[in-house]
């Protein structure tokens, strides 16, 4: 079953048109009045898409674009393709996504770009059948500055592991390939344990895989959780074993979900993006794409600020870190 925010209207003939073109090169004409946008996320009900949720409806409202979003129960690539599946079925005239399995999703973001559906992607550099992808941070400046941070708290030394969304979760692992980079050519006395966990989407598995690495490894410095539910489980295992100050765990993670653990110190802090921010962006980057407005290098968007495309990519690097002095301000707003 998949959680869905949205308000059904029914369709008559021409709203339940695919987009029109009257040509190359000539703008797209919406099929609905107001233009219709579902958002896909890999899951529903957590704090991060919770507040990605937040500013898709906030800036749908602004810009008279029905805009929702779709949080599927579980991390499972096969729920993501039946919510797009349905939204194609809907007859809407913008579909985004953050892709659990990018791979997975390939052939039915391209039925719906055949029928003219606008998709754009989230976390998803490499996806093909995206109009656009949009990144607020490079994977390599997100991973390093996670390294740096690691290996800063680590003093150089030590065992450390690293766990992603999923082992298919592009971005994730763009971050990780980065950081384990940095730190092997700038770090050579830290040693990574064992191959990455694609934990970080539950807080249980997480939680599960920290205890089971500490107790294979008594001397384990640093977990890198990739997923914004991996530093939540990997620092509640920490506080569980009382290793606070001898296991340090950085990653992105919601501020709200996480303070308590950061002044606990069990959770050391990290870096993130604000996912209300990227929310806004993905209905912003919708609108412009259903009027057919082309998106140009060194144009300024709401959100991205001046932008500089790579291939079908708008990446930017706008990192908020999170720490004792951040986290409470950043949790009332909402993150």
């Amino acid at each position: 079953m998949i959680v869905r925010r949205t308000v059904l209207a029914l369709l008559g003939g021409a709203a339940a048109a695919s987009v029109l073109l009257s040509g190359a090169g000539d703008a797209a004409l919406a099929a609905n009045d107001p233009p219709r946008m579902g958002v896909v996320v890999k899951i529903g009900g957590i704090p991060w898409f919770n507040a990605m949720e937040q500013g898709i409806k906030e800036r749908g409202k602004e810009l008279g674009v029905d805009a929702w979003m779709v949080g599927p129960t579980s991390a499972d690539p096969a729920l993501q393709v039946r919510a797009v599946e349905d939204l194609i079925a809907q007859g809407v005239d913008v579909i985004g996504v953050v892709p659990n399995d990018a791979e997975v999703l390939e052939p039915v973001l391209a039925r719906a770009r055949e029928q003219g559906i606008k998709v754009i992607t989230h976390e998803s550099p490499a996806q093909k059948n995206t109009d656009w992808n949009f990144e607020l941070a490079s994977s390599t400046g997100f991973g390093e500055a996670h390294a740096k941070l690691l290996a800063e708290k680590m003093g150089g030394k030590g065992k450390y592991a690293v766990f992603v969304g999923s082992l298919s979760v592009p971005l994730h692992n763009a971050w990780a390939d980065a950081a384990i980079a940095y730190l092997k050519q700038n770090d050579p006395d830290m040693t990574l344990v064992a191959d990455r966990f694609g934990v970080a989407e539950s807080v249980d598995d997480s939680r599960k895989t920290a205890l089971d690495l500490m107790r294979a490894h008594p001397d384990l410095g640093g977990i890198l959780a990739f997923g914004s539910q991996g530093p939540i489980g990997a620092g509640r295992a920490v506080d569980e074993r009382r290793k606070s100050g001898e296991v340090f765990v950085l990653g992105p993670f919601s501020p709200g979900q996480g303070r308590r653990l950061v002044h606990d110190g069990t959770l050391t802090g990290g870096f993130m993006w604000n996912p209300m921010e990227a929310g806004r962006v993905f209905v912003t980057l919708g609108d412009m794409l259903v009027k057919g407005q082309e998106i140009k290098d060194g144009m300024e968007i709401p959100g991205l600020g001046v932008v500089h495309p790579d291939g079908h990519n708008l990446i930017v690097d706008q990192l908020v870190a999170l720490n004792a002095d951040t986290v409470d301000d950043l949790a009332k707003m909402g993150l």
